[in-house]
């Protein structure tokens, strides 16, 4: 996001950044994680590795969790006792159906092609017992398009589009694409009228553990929910409810910003994802007219003990964010002054410090460059899915960490963008911004086409 400014000195300014030689990298700006990143494997292991400083006593337990991340779940009951429970329902049989390679999700790029990596939120008008959004009475949070032997489905979703035509500053066309949900079986009748949907793909898994510990007082500290400075930026946090320590905390994961921890967002996935429940999700994901569901065998109570969840979250806290490349680049370089210069590091805060890791102390008081304020901001109606969650509003999301967004390709094999991948690349993840981030859609709009080429470039590098 863009803090607003005069056009026209922007532009003059941005023109005359390109194809300057005098520009160079700041110290350290090539490792994003600190002494955490990964310097070594790029392609399409970059974001797999562990912390580049991960204490040799800790990798049993990132390979153990990896295991557990990596290996599909299966039917209950069956011989791998530890790994049976799968469902009833789901959207996947394991984390890394959606986190491929650790990576980012995609929609599908057919009708045909199922959710694989992305799925959809339900909920309607109302809060649950903890303040959160209040499930859909006959499917519940989330849509699960598989079941396992004997239950059915909940149906089938997919995404269709509409176009959304525009024209940059000098003339030149572009055509922006809208997604819309549209469910085309529902397995166990029609839904209320009033449901909200939200279609989000996986996000990516790096560098999780870092920003767990950004010390809360430096993310309350960017807050200012009234723009008492008048820059057009309103950032504020989102109060979630925290099941561990049973009381409202901090969130910080999920596109909404709707869980406080790793350990939080972790079992809400198991159980949410893959329908295998933990300590904190006892009960199955089944509503009650979906009585096959609820009568389908388990793979204990839970079928996530703690010693599993433990070793997964480990996991995630340990992947570490891979190494910038060409840093040294003058277009770059160039790109990297007209993304400051157009007020963007107003919601994609460039420099923090974690905090301190009891479990992990690899991750302490590193210096890293997330380019995110871990805050809600207003996008507008263009991102809205208008379904709210705790604090967050229907027009709100997270800001999204920058840091490795451009070894998405080398990855995933994709450059969709934005929260439902509905971008196929960063100019349109930049034209879809609206609210706070409108001025700062303009000022892209409105440069030059070598301004928006080297802004560009700029994140393709991070």
């Amino acid at each position: 996001m863009m803090t607003p400014r005069a056009l026209p000195p922007l532009v003059a300014l941005a023109t005359s950044l390109v194809g300057c030689d005098a520009l160079a990298p700041e110290p350290g700006e090539e490792l994003p994680g600190g002494a955490t990143t990964n310097i070594t494997v790029g392609g399409s292991r970059a974001y797999s590795e562990p912390l580049a400083n991960l204490d040799p006593a800790h990798r049993a337990s990132f390979f153990a969790g990896n295991s557990f991340f990596t290996q599909s779940w299966v039917t209950a009951p069956a011989s791998t006792m530890t790994r049976d429970g799968l469902g009833p329902t789901f959207n996947a049989s394991a984390c890394a159906g959606c986190h491929v390679r650790d990576g980012r999700g995609r929609p599908p790029e057919t009708r045909e092609e199922p959710m694989l990596s992305m799925l959809v939120r339900l909920s309607v008008p109302g809060e649950d017992a903890d303040g959160g959004p209040l499930p859909e009475p006959t499917y519940g949070g989330q849509f699960q398009p598989f079941a396992v032997l004997g239950v059915a489905s909940e149906g089938s979703v997919v995404l269709e589009y509409d176009d959304v035509p525009g024209t940059y500053g000098d003339g030149e066309a572009y055509v922006l694409r809208r997604p819309r949900v549209v469910f085309d079986t529902l397995s166990y009748g029609p839904m209320a009228s009033d449901v909200m949907t939200s279609a989000r793909v996986a996000p990516g898994m790096a560098g999780l553990g870092l920003l767990e510990i950004v010390p809360e007082a430096d993310i309350l500290s960017r807050e200012d929910p009234e723009d008492a400075d008048g820059d057009g930026i309103s950032g504020r946090a989102n109060w979630v409810w925290d099941m561990e320590q049973g009381a409202l905390a901090l969130g910080r994961f999920g596109w909404k910003a709707g869980q406080p921890s790793l350990l939080l967002q972790t079992a809400g996935a198991f159980n949410g994802d893959i329908g295998i429940t933990t300590m904190f999700f006892p009960d199955q994901n089944c509503p009650a007219p979906q009585v096959d569901c609820a009568s389908a065998l388990t793979g204990g109570e839970p079928e996530a003990p703690e010693d599993i969840l433990g070793h997964v979250v480990r996991y995630a806290r340990a992947l570490a964010i891979p190494v910038r490349l060409n840093v040294s680049d003058a277009q770059v370089l160039a790109g990297r002054e007209l993304f400051r210069d157009a007020g963007c590091t107003g919601c994609h805060t460039e420099r923090m410090t974690s905090g301190v890791s009891t479990e992990l102390p690899e991750l302490s008081r590193q210096p890293i460059r997330p380019f995110t304020d871990l805050l809600l901001h207003d996008m507008g109606e263009g991102l809205a899915d208008g379904r709210p969650e705790f604090e967050a509003s229907g027009n709100e999301w997270r800001t999204p960490p920058l840091w490795g967004v451009g070894r998405i390709d080398d990855v995933n094999d994709h450059t969709y963008l934005l929260h439902d991948g509905r971008a196929r690349g960063f100019a349109e993840a930049i034209l879809w911004h609206g609210g706070e981030a409108a001025a700062a859609r303009e000022r892209f709009r409105t440069m030059p086409r070598a301004d928006r080429d080297a802004l560009i470039r700029f994140l393709e590098s991070l």
